[in-house]
């Protein structure tokens, strides 16, 4: 067991946003989060992550309410990757993925070896290394994003929650993102718009509308052309794909 939801209900005034929510996600598996703009993924992300608290229902990681946790304790197990991340400092990439190594260290703790070496992997992970010395003003929207990816890896988390990981990045870096999280040994829940990635890389899906899950399973089961109809409003046709036997969608217009 890892990560767990159940029953969560959390509202914006009087409207609700992520009604009556139950999933959970595998070990070292990758869940995928769908669900048409509005359908409450990102808020849904944050209350895993414990960065919102919900107003009912509960999150727990292996067995433990996420409240119960320290902040400490809890950024130690879980890295959130937000859709796109902004700061005004003139940092530079290495000081940025830095930023991952602070739940792991005191105040007055010495920069240690251990760290370096987390964060050196953490931007080769993310094919960063050559650009470590950069400014971070001075970098694309794509490679913002995957500076946070190595930030987070640097956090050396047990679970990975991603928002929109891929907005900003290109097709070739869509596809070596998505693989990397796919291949990291970690348990992951990544909210996605293309469904196509979903099919291919992820273990399980959880389909979201206004707030509420209508679909969860593997891809296979849960990419249906009534699904893509009724969730989505488009017209699709559905079937194995002669390359790797996942679903493949193909849209009709």
């Amino acid at each position: 067991m890892t990560i767990r939801a159940e029953n969560l209900v959390w509202k914006a005034g009087k409207t609700v946003i992520v009604d009556d929510v139950s999933l959970e996600a595998e070990p070292g598996r990758m869940l995928g989060l769908l669900g048409p703009n509005g359908s409450g993924k990102t808020s849904l992300l944050r209350i895993l992550a414990g960065l919102r608290r919900a107003h009912s229902g509960r999150v727990t990681l292996d067995g433990t309410e996420i409240g119960a946790l320290a902040r400490k304790a809890l950024a130690r197990r879980i890295a959130y990757v937000e859709q796109s991340a902004t700061t005004t400092a003139d940092l530079k990439v290495v000081d940025v993925v830095k930023l991952g190594r602070i739940p792991h260290r005191s105040a007055l703790s010495p920069w240690t070896a251990a760290d370096e070496a987390a964060v050196e992997t953490a931007l080769a992970s993310a094919g960063m290394s050559a650009k470590r010395e950069a400014s971070w003003a001075h970098l694309s929207g794509g490679e913002r994003q995957r500076v946070q990816i190595a930030r987070a890896l640097a956090q050396a988390p047990r679970e990975i929650l991603l928002d929109e990981p891929t907005n900003h990045l290109d097709v070739e870096h869509q596809i070596a993102l998505l693989r990397l999280v796919s291949e990291l040994k970690l348990t992951s829940i990544v909210a996605l718009h293309d469904l196509n990635h979903a099919a291919l890389f992820c273990d399980r899906l959880v389909v979201m509308k206004g707030g509420r899950v209508v679909a969860a399973g593997p891809p296979e089961e849960v990419l249906t052309e009534d699904l893509l109809r009724e969730v989505f409003n488009v017209r699709a046709h559905v079937e194995p794909s002669r390359h790797h036997g996942r679903p493949h969608i193909q849209y009709l217009v």
